[in-house]
């Protein structure tokens, strides 16, 4: 690894995922711009996960195996250690969508100088790294800090963050505290680079998949706070009218 900070900071949390993580570190291997760090965060698994880990690791791998306190204190550790100018979260089963995705991006922050946050679409993906769709919010030509009263409308791994406006996670937040730290990083961005393309692959089994109406709890209170209680309330009341036209004509179309 050179000496000079790297551009990107790529960060992989993982936990007993050895089914998963080769094809993540695969991806990253695969990008066609090398000017990075890929941060392996291990908590300690107890699968074979630290030797698939050992097996794919590069001169740009770094790799940590220590307890943790769950996913988002691994990330505040990893972010502890990261010295690139830009972060992205690629967690196990995640992938970059192409090979020259990350060159992609590093040109938009260079036309751009150094934006605060670059960003593109998602797609899912299964369990075994397949196709399914793309993701049901779909991320806006335009992204402000208002963006995100409408819930999570880029996806936290498509969402690449200039380090030193990128905080900590607050781990109050057992499932969305990643939701909550787009929010921070939108209020600290003067400037936000779109790339009209799927950049990511998502695992859409997830913990805060798994954890659907925890999330959207959390995301909720998460909303309340930054956008306000009452204009939350009305949004959610429309949110659910829509979502009932949608059955209604889907309903429709199926008879």
């Amino acid at each position: 690894m050179e000496d000079k900070n790297p551009l990107f900071s790529i960060i992989t949390v993982t936990y007993n995922a050895s089914g998963t993580v080769g094809r993540t570190m695969q991806s990253v291997k695969s990008q066609s711009f090398h000017d990075y760090e890929h941060i392996l965060m291990d908590g300690v698994s107890s699968d074979k996960t630290m030797d698939i880990i050992k097996s794919e690791a590069t001169e740009m791998t770094h790799v940590i195996s220590s307890p943790d306190n769950g996913i988002y204190d691994a990330m505040n550790k990893a972010l502890g250690v990261a010295r690139g100018q830009y972060v992205i979260f690629l967690n196990a089963g995640d992938k970059f969508h192409a090979s020259d995705t990350l060159a992609k991006i590093a040109r938009a922050i260079k036309d751009n100088n150094l934006p605060g946050i670059v960003y593109g679409q998602t797609d899912l993906v299964d369990n075994d790294g397949s196709y399914l769709g793309p993701r049901h919010l779909t991320a806006p030509d335009t992204l402000t800090l208002d963006s995100f009263k409408k819930g999570m409308l880029v996806c936290h791994q498509a969402f690449v963050a200039l380090r030193r406006i990128a905080p900590l996670y607050d781990t109050r937040w057992k499932y969305s505290a990643d939701y909550e730290w787009c929010i921070r990083c939108l209020q600290h961005s003067r400037k936000n680079i779109y790339i009209d393309t799927t950049i990511i692959d998502y695992l859409s089994e997830g913990m805060t998949t798994a954890n659907h109406k925890a999330s959207l709890k959390e995301r909720f209170k998460i909303m309340c706070h930054y956008y306000g209680t009452l204009p939350t309330i009305w949004r959610h009341i429309g949110f659910f009218i829509r979502n009932r036209r949608r059955q209604r004509t889907g309903s429709a179309n199926i008879q």
